[in-house]
């Protein structure tokens, strides 16, 4: 939008008030555009009080994100010398800021006659706010030596940077010890809620603590760090604690609060508090929010019993956003219920609600889930229709699902149009092969991945072992495995453990696999046990199955597999009172045999 277009000047309607007074009001309200067209009259009537009102109208106009009008704005300010006045400055600077042009921005900053401590925040919140977190420092470091004071909110923007960057977590902490040293820096309830938000965000409780403990003044955003951080830390009982002690004090929880608070709620044994929580949330009015009536939702979903009242309160909403229809799509997908998932999202879509990457997601979940190529394929049409083809996280799972629904060429594809890849990318394509049998493809891919400099992680690492079982290739999966363990830059679990013994296992290797599980460094899981178990089968080594018959049992005594896989060898040895005693074992403990079922799509019939 041009200023100097005077046919814009019919869309304000004149006014008594005074232009401060119109600005002022238009701002409140987010009026941007009509701003800028009251400037651009007051411009060519050549208004007095426009060098007044030059910063609010750049701020209008970044707000507005309208780029070629604030950029005449700034020429205006130049040619008229109101530049040299540090508000106009500042504003110029916060404006490229939003604009995301930091070397205009720092130009402007050079440039400036008049530098105040507003000068110096903008620069510096410019740099935090463009990911330019050591220019910010340096600029921050000169703040200081030229005797300014920075002031607690913008120290408070520096450190919460600090406490998601984790390289960085030794300048917060350098950063406390200035404000505690430091008597001019005051004491601000904003700056020592970000420390308590930082040592959450380290792992240091017991310093969170010691922050929370100091502070004079708590208000409802303090106690909500304090909440959301005992929640991370999963002390569930500190969360109910501190929402106890909040509300004796005299500060009322608002809706983020008890947004925090319902995640602990999904644990088990705290239905209770969430139904209370939903009872306090109502008589205050938060229920009517659709990111609260997610988290509920959310809640209730993860508590199997009270399916029904994720259900009541979702088809209660009057205003079903694509949060909301996410929430509850995504939460009928992780149970399980994957039919429901998609019947919602069907119902989502005739609704007129676009589904975002999110939603995509849970659906594309849903589809894995029952191995169905038709709707995967339908979905996937959807995704590149919508423009959600470029999601590096929407790809990802589309390979997942093809490779997961017996179509290896659909994974192929989907990774060779991806312009961007990830670990992640790589790493479920290297599974696609692996589930299919295609051990050497796994492997080739494995090696290409590492030629182009993308870094394996522990998931990358457990697909290609997968890979290596399902193919049989022993030595090859040996050689890795020995490969990360002495680098020592990938951590190995009991899952990478568990499929090093099945590979050896399968192979007739059992010596080697036994050998395995005494030298590993952590307990033996279930799927070890029961690896070798079935291997001895394989194998017909009843000696090694008798020797490890108890330790499957104990490490799962109501997995009525464990049960069956011994039942059957003993049967096929002749051992027939054995094979009773475990059937006994069996009714004695009420376990039932589960059995298996088919899923076969023909068409448009599914069997």
């Amino acid at each position: 939008m041009f200023f100097f277009t005077p046919r814009l000047f019919t869309t304000v309607a004149p006014t008594c008030s005074s232009p401060s007074n119109q600005i002022k009001t238009f701002l409140s309200k987010g009026l941007y555009y009509q701003i800028l067209q009251l400037f651009t009259q007051l411009h060519f009537s050549a208004h007095s009080s426009i060098p007044f009102l030059l910063p609010s109208v750049i701020r209008a106009s970044s707000s507005a994100q309208s780029h070629a009008f604030a950029t005449q704005l700034h020429c205006f300010a130049l040619k008229t010398a109101y530049h040299s006045e540090a508000v106009v400055s500042n504003s110029i600077i916060t404006m490229y800021a939003k604009f995301s042009d930091v070397e205009s921005a720092r130009q402007v900053f050079d440039t400036s006659s008049h530098r105040d401590p507003i000068t110096w925040n903008s620069l510096i919140n410019c740099y935090l706010q463009n990911g330019c977190f050591e220019e910010a420092l340096e600029v921050l470091k000169d703040v200081y030596f030229h005797g300014l004071v920075p002031k607690p909110e913008l120290l408070a923007s520096v450190v919460s940077v600090c406490g998601r960057k984790i390289g960085s977590r030794r300048i917060g902490r350098q950063i406390h010890a200035l404000v505690v040293v430091d008597e001019r820096i005051g004491h601000s309830v904003f700056l020592s809620t970000a420390f308590l938000d930082f040592y959450f965000r380290c792992d240091d409780y017991l310093m969170a603590l010691r922050v929370f403990d100091g502070m004079e003044v708590k208000n409802e955003v303090s106690w909500t760090a304090m909440i959301s951080g005992c929640i991370a830390n999963q002390d569930y009982d500190g969360a109910f604690a501190c929402f106890r002690a909040m509300q004796a004090e005299g500060v009322f929880p608002n809706r983020v609060t008890s947004i925090a608070l319902l995640q602990a709620c999904a644990a088990p044994g705290f239905l209770k508090h969430g139904k209370e929580i939903h009872g306090y949330a109502f008589r205050r009015g938060f229920e009517s929010c659709s990111t609260f009536s997610s988290a509920l939702i959310n809640m209730y979903c993860h508590c199997g019993e009270s399916l029904h009242l994720a259900e009541l309160i979702f088809e209660g909403s009057c205003c079903r956003d694509v949060v909301l229809w996410s929430s509850v799509i995504g939460s009928y997908s992780r149970r399980g219920d994957s039919h429901r998932a998609l019947e919602l999202f069907n119902k989502m879509r005739s609704e007129e609600t676009e589904p975002n990457h999110v939603t995509l997601l849970a659906v594309i979940s849903a589809c894995t889930n029952i191995s169905s190529l038709k709707c995967g394929c339908g979905l996937h049409g959807h995704v590149f229709k919508c423009g959600f083809s470029f999601s590096i996280s929407v790809g990802n799972a589309l390979i997942n699902m093809y490779a997961k629904c017996g179509c290896l060429d659909g994974s192929r594809k989907i990774f060779l149009e991806m312009w961007n890849r990830d670990s992640v990318t790589w790493s479920s394509l290297i599974n696609a092969y692996g589930l299919h049998g295609c051990g050497k493809q796994a492997l080739q891919l494995f090696y290409e991945m590492r030629e182009r400099g993308v870094k394996p992680d522990a998931i990358t690492i457990l697909a290609v072992l997968s890979a290596c079982n399902h193919a049989g290739l022993v030595a090859e999966g040996q050689q890795i495995f020995k490969q990360v363990n002495a680098d020592c830059k990938i951590p190995l679990t009991i899952e990478h453990y568990a499929c090093l013994v099945d590979l050896l296992g399968r192979s007739g290797k059992l010596e080697d696999a036994l050998e395995i599980l005494r030298t590993m460094p952590m307990k033996p899981s279930a799927r070890v046990w029961s690896s070798l178990v079935s291997a001895c089968k394989l194998h017909g080594r009843l000696d090694i199955a008798e020797m490890l018959a108890p330790h499957l049992i104990r490490s799962e005594p109501n997995n009525t597999g464990n049960y069956t896989l011994l039942n059957m060898i003993y049967a096929e040895h002749g051992h027939w009172l054995d094979t009773e005693q475990v059937r006994k074992a069996m009714k004695l403990q009420r376990l039932m045999k589960c059995y298996g079922f088919s899923r076969i799509e023909a068409g448009d019939e599914s069997f």
